[in-house]
């Protein structure tokens, strides 16, 4: 059967005139488009090509002939996300939903904070109920979660177990590894128990690598935690790591720990690794041109991530933008686009989380000008690139010639749910959903 395919899918070669127009190349140095030049991007777009996109045959019947076949991506098997710490705390009903938006209109999945400090400031007192007294980027939990399922979002856990006591321990945490060993198991057990399979995935253990200098912890809690974790939780939960910064380069040691849980017998499903560009001049000196967070230093960091034979978690990005003016935040816009880019393109990785959404978000002495929404919560140019990204570029529609009732048409897309709508042979609108994968 003949057929016509009308494609509208944004190729780089296209797009980035368009791009262009709002994020202008010449706020960048000639040195920093040297790092990222044309081969890297026909590199990126290939790979992109390549590994997230996949065949599929579209199979109707009693279809109208000459009718319309529109094929619409309705959602990615990919997942964006961001944390959503500040759920319900931005002031006011309006800046709470402009917040809530993100979620479902950019992103496909949350990070949720589960910090056991905050989460249980009194023994056998956690704040996991709407009615429970709010912490500043610690909200209850339960009616975070409640949120995301109503969106359809992959929900994050953040974190099991963290092992810096400033942030991670209950102040009432015992001065004795002994002594801590079963409060830690019946935390993972409590965690399991309110949630089950709700929360789809966890952070089972945060950054563990530098454990001599960050206080006491029971003998090794992070095999132990990762096995209390499987006891508890049902088979399907996602079990991770969460360690390190792009910036350090390659981290053989946190590959030896991956390693290590797996040849135990630790279930361990996803690989976190961070990436934080806290210093708004770290952001304008790669404007101009510093060899830091180049593709060269990001495939480096990714190549050897992938010897753990994990799926990675790109699980916390911060990219401060180096001025909070237009010029600044197309900065930002820029770096982020391409650091995207790069991280969607690489076929390990399954998942880029934003840290912080919102401007002045952050935990404090981090960047206040980091976020995707202005304290007034206004879209900056940051946004409107991903979700140029997110939602256009790597999503595919397409409308077809039915030239017949039998229709049996091969056809490549991103990877995802799709919507097919077209006229049956009594003249009737008909849809039906389909999987990509």
């Amino acid at each position: 059967m003949k057929t016509r395919f009308y494609l509208f899918l944004a190729f780089w070669s296209l797009a980035f005139s368009a791009f262009a127009m709002e994020l202008p190349r010449e706020v960048m140095s000639e040195k920093y488009w040297a790092f990222w030049n044309d081969d890297v991007q026909k590199k990126i777009d290939a790979d992109i090509e390549k590994n997230r996109k996949a065949d599929a045959v579209l199979t109707l019947s009693n279809v109208r002939k000459n009718s319309k076949i529109d094929v619409q991506q309705i959602s990615h098997d990919f997942q964006f996300g961001s944390n959503i710490f500040l759920f319900g705390q931005l002031g006011s009903e309006e800046k709470n939903k402009a917040y809530e938006a993100a979620f479902g209109e950019l992103f496909n999945a949350a990070t949720v904070a589960f910090y056991w400090k905050t989460l249980e400031p009194e023994p056998g007192k956690i704040r996991f109920a709407a009615d429970s007294e709010y912490s500043y980027r610690r909200p209850p939990t339960d009616p975070v979660v409640a949120f995301c399922e109503s969106r359809g979002l992959n929900i994050h856990g953040h974190a099991i177990i963290y092992g810096i006591r400033r942030w991670g321990h209950p102040e009432w945490m015992p001065n004795d590894r002994k002594a801590m060993e079963p409060l830690f198991e019946k935390h993972v057990q409590q965690l399991a128990e309110r949630y089950g399979d709700r929360v789809h995935q966890w952070d089972v253990v945060n950054e563990c690598i530098d454990q001599a200098n960050r206080g006491i912890m029971p003998d090794d809690y992070t095999y132990k935690t990762f096995r209390w974790a499987e006891k508890y939780f049902p088979a399907k939960v996602l079990f991770s790591t969460n360690e390190c910064d792009m910036a350090w380069g390659p981290t053989r040691r946190y590959v030896e720990i991956a390693r290590d849980l797996k040849d135990r017998g630790a279930k361990v499903d996803l690989m976190g690794v961070q990436s934080h560009i806290f210093d708004p001049q770290g952001c304008q000196s790669i404007a101009d041109g510093a060899k830091a967070r180049t593709p060269e230093q990001n495939y480096a960091v990714l190549d050897c991530m992938s010897e753990a034979e994990l799926p990675i978690h790109i699980s916390e990005v911060t990219i401060s933008a180096p001025s909070d003016d237009e010029k600044g935040r197309l900065i930002q816009a820029i770096v982020a686009r391409n650091l995207y880019r790069l991280w969607f393109s690489y076929p390990r990785v399954v998942r880029i989380t934003w840290w912080n959404a919102v401007d002045g978000g952050a935990a404090p002495g981090e960047p206040s000008i980091s976020g995707l929404f202005t304290k007034d919560l206004e879209k900056k140019p940051v946004y409107h690139a991903l979700y140029e990204l997110i939602q256009e570029e790597w999503k595919t529609h397409l409308t077809l010639d039915a030239e017949s009732s039998e229709v049996a048409i091969p056809f490549r897309g991103f990877r995802g749910k799709y919507r097919v709508t077209w006229t049956d042979t009594d003249g009737q609108t008909q849809t039906k959903e389909i999987h990509v994968r």
